[in-house]
């Protein structure tokens, strides 16, 4: 396995501040940078979610922004890429798909232990248990999905060239890449047996399709918790909204029906499994949770893009082993201690599931 880089260990934060988050070292490097920024005495706290990489909500006097950084000591090669979410979020900006502003970015690690970015911070709700969507009316979970799935068409409509981003990826090849990347992934975080997950890497390797859809840009990681929501309670002042699309480090130019094929292992995979219920990564968010089908999804989809949806088997079989590879990744951090905040101790038990649920999906295709 891969040690961290000397320049991911680092002393205790002075007091006040989150871990994982030196103010005083920030605060040194916005008066530099961004002197605007600091209207007065910084406050920091972790922000709930953020699994990976590492988010925080920093108030300075009546300002407040949120800082994004990778997560503590272990991290997996690409997966953690500060640059990458900040200039796919500027690209972004004066299209359709809502995403928080891009303030700064900050690629010397010297600073807080890693690279990190600053962007605004929008208002909203980012539903990420049933504790805060069965209060939802059975009409509002059904457009928050179904508007969720027309914010991801929007995404994948984008032309890349014309948001300077014909260069953020390869699309020749990408699925393929995306087993031997996952892959990789997977070696470095190996800590136990996962019986069952080197046959569908296997299997999703073999059976890669072309591609047909590839060269648009691809989120990585979406679905309803990286997405900031306005659900008015009484319908009359506004219709259900999505505010912002988070979360882009995975971001890319590659075949959309991955990121489909990842929010359906989200929605019906993980929402239809008792060891999601309560998950800091899923809380069963899906149809048992009163939300529309995977089906209905897919179809609001295809009703709005010009994508060919197709079947999906062997997409939601590439969903189950990023995410499984992903947890892994997760586990492996807490159990060396590396993680900040709560809810990762039952992470790891989402990976057999999905491996499960996965090689279930490539025999079906």
């Amino acid at each position: 396995m891969t040690d961290p880089p000397a320049t991911a260990v680092r002393p205790e934060p002075p007091s006040g501040s989150p871990s994982g988050l030196d103010l005083d070292r920030l605060v040194g490097y916005l008066a530099e940078h961004r002197p605007d920024l600091l209207a007065g005495p910084p406050q920091a706290s972790l922000i709930a979610g953020g699994k990976s990489n590492l988010t925080y909500l920093v108030r300075t006097g009546d300002q407040d922004f949120v800082l994004r950084r990778p997560p503590l000591g272990h991290v997996l090669a690409t997966a953690h890429d500060m640059g990458r979410e900040f200039r796919v979020i500027s690209a972004l900006a004066g299209t359709e798909v809502p995403v928080p502003a891009a303030l700064l970015h900050c690629a010397d690690e010297t600073v807080l232990g890693a690279p990190f970015y600053l962007m605004e911070r929008v208002s909203g709700v980012v539903y990420r248990s049933r504790t805060q969507t069965d209060p939802l009316a059975p009409a509002q979970r059904r457009e928050l999905a179904l508007v969720m799935m027309d914010v991801l068409a929007t995404l994948h409509t984008v032309d890349p060239a014309a948001v300077g981003l014909a260069d953020f990826g390869r699309p020749e090849g990408f699925l393929g890449r995306q087993v031997r990347r996952w892959g990789g992934q997977l070696d470095r975080s190996r800590s136990r047996a996962l019986p069952g997950i080197d046959e569908l890497r296997e299997r999703l390797a073999a059976t890669a399709p072309d591609g047909a859809n590839a060269g648009r840009i691809v989120h990585g990681d979406y679905r309803l918790d990286n997405l900031i929501a306005r659900c008015p309670d009484d319908p009359a002042s506004g219709p259900v909204t999505i505010r912002a699309v988070l979360d882009w480090e995975m971001a890319t130019l590659g075949d959309p029906l991955a990121d489909l094929g990842l929010l359906l292992t989200y929605w019906e995979v993980l929402g239809d499994s008792d060891a999601a219920d309560g998950n800091a990564v899923a809380d069963g968010l899906g149809p048992r949770a009163g939300f529309p089908s995977g089906a209905e999804l897919i179809d609001r989809y295809a009703g709005r893009s010009d994508v060919d949806v197709g079947p999906l088997h062997w997409h939601i079989a590439l969903g189950c082993f990023k995410l499984a590879v992903i947890c892994e990744g997760i586990h492996y951090r807490h159990s060396l201690g590396q993680t900040v905040g709560e809810g990762f101790d039952r992470i790891g038990d989402l990976v057999a599931p999905l491996v499960e649920h996965g090689l279930t999906a490539i025999r079906r295709g």
